[in-house]
């Protein structure tokens, strides 16, 4: 039985894969070849499109060399983006750019370009010529090129740590609201759930990073079996082999355990579908590269967190839960989902950046303005989370800066970490106030 799980990992190697798209592109220019080759010697063809057989032998060979060459040449440019992505960025960043639809047109373009130039030249005669083919050709040929330009200019930007964190952040914020809209009409306020009665286990085997959840599978599942499913890890984390995946609550008969082992997809890594928290473990990875010994950049790690901080605020007014209840057709409680609290969110934003960066005035003060600045935005529950993080960060500034005027540059508040507008200084005898202004 091909479960939804199955259906899922196929979907995720069909977006990941760089071969399925330029093989389609290979058999379209076949295609489009054959159709070519039967328009010889028609009528309504422009004279000016007719070829001899030594120019048209002569255009479709240089055509099939350049589409190679071309070839190359952009799998030259992968293996740079490559290299770049795991040693100055995050190797979990590789996941997101198999994904780029360029990348795969680009590649597409070429592939059908020389499966139609190549064959086209088996049907060339003395006195036969495709000559519609060979112009389509030339118009192929002049299409490759534009979005090779188009891919260079791309790919020249974006290789930037700063626009590959614009990026990521803004398909976290996507999978953000998305996630939202698809859950609030079904979802139930905390204490809804009733209580446990009889619980059956059902264990992963083998194990895996759960990366998405079928929610209105799983929810017609326990409907129909007048049951509770909880599930026992939250998107993104790993269960080990044996380990609890689901939990079922209740219910006259548990369902089959295969059937709900296929609503759950398990793999090697984390995906971004029903993980915005992986966004986000990207950025402050990008980040604490930035701030390592080797690179020592620390102006690329605050310019990250603009983007940490955008992302925060989108996690802070979305209202996020430890767990979130949903419901049927009938407001019965059939799933529960655990997911990452706001205090978990802040945490993974902060903690690494903190400790790598204690020792750098530029990330202590844009890390400052960050929290303050969400402390102003965000609603009054999401305070106690940052104020911890402030404590922490005033902790850390007073082990890394020993000198009272050090400490006092480091503990204010900077939009740009340096050189921002004059802002509030943090007195060096205690942490900011409750209220955080």
């Amino acid at each position: 039985m091909i479960t939804w799980a199955y259906r899922f990992r196929l979907r995720q190697y069909a977006k990941a894969s760089l071969w399925i798209v330029p093989l389609l592109g290979l058999a379209l220019g076949i295609a489009l070849a054959e159709a070519a080759a039967s328009t010889e010697g028609a009528s309504w063809l422009p004279k000016t499109w007719d070829y001899s057989a030594a120019t048209a032998t002569s255009v479709l060979s240089s055509v099939v060399g350049a589409m190679i060459a071309l070839l190359g040449f952009v799998v030259t440019i992968g293996v740079l983006v490559i290299q770049q992505a795991t040693g100055t960025l995050s190797p979990r960043y590789m996941r997101l750019w198999y994904r780029d639809r360029l990348q795969k047109a680009v590649l597409a373009t070429f592939t059908g370009t020389f499966a139609f130039a190549y064959t086209l030249l088996r049907s060339i005669e003395s006195d036969s010529v495709p000559n519609l083919g060979v112009t389509l050709a030339g118009a192929a040929v002049s299409l490759s090129l534009l979005l090779l330009l188009v891919y260079l200019n791309r790919f020249t930007h974006n290789l930037r740590p700063v626009a590959i964190a614009d990026i990521v952040g803004r398909q976290g914020e996507r999978v953000l609201d998305k996630a939202a809209a698809h859950l609030r009409p079904v979802l139930l306020p905390d204490g809804s759930l009733p209580p446990d009665g009889q619980v059956v286990h059902i264990r992963a085997e083998p194990g895996g990073v759960i990366q998405a959840v079928d929610v209105v599978g799983m929810v017609t599942l326990a409907a129909r079996h007048d049951c509770v499913l909880v599930l026992g890890a939250s998107v993104g984390d790993f269960v080990p082999p044996g380990g609890t995946l689901v939990e079922v609550r209740g219910g006259a008969s548990a369902p089959d355990t295969r059937r709900v082992t296929g609503l759950v997809a398990l793999g090697v890594e984390r995906t971004i579908e029903q993980d915005p928290a992986f966004a986000l473990r990207i950025l402050v990875d990008i980040a604490i590269r930035a701030l390592s010994p080797a690179v020592n950049d620390p102006t690329t790690a605050v310019q990250v967190l603009n983007h940490v901080g955008s992302f925060l605020y989108a996690v802070g007014r979305a209202g996020v839960r430890s767990q979130y209840v949903i419901a049927d057709d009938r407001g019965q409680p059939r799933l529960v989902v655990p997911a990452r609290a706001w205090a978990n969110y802040v945490q993974l934003a902060v903690t690494e950046i903190r400790d790598y960066g204690a020792t750098s005035v530029q990330v202590c003060r844009r890390l400052r303005a960050l929290l303050e600045g969400l402390l102003e935005a965000l609603p009054t529950e999401c305070g106690p989370a940052l104020r911890v993080e402030l404590g922490l960060l005033d902790e850390a500034v007073d082990r890394a800066f020993t000198d009272p005027l050090r400490r006092a540059s480091a503990r204010s508040a900077d939009s740009q970490g340096i050189g921002g507008l004059p802002t509030r200084i943090v007195p060096p005898d205690g942490p900011p106030s409750a209220s955080g202004s």
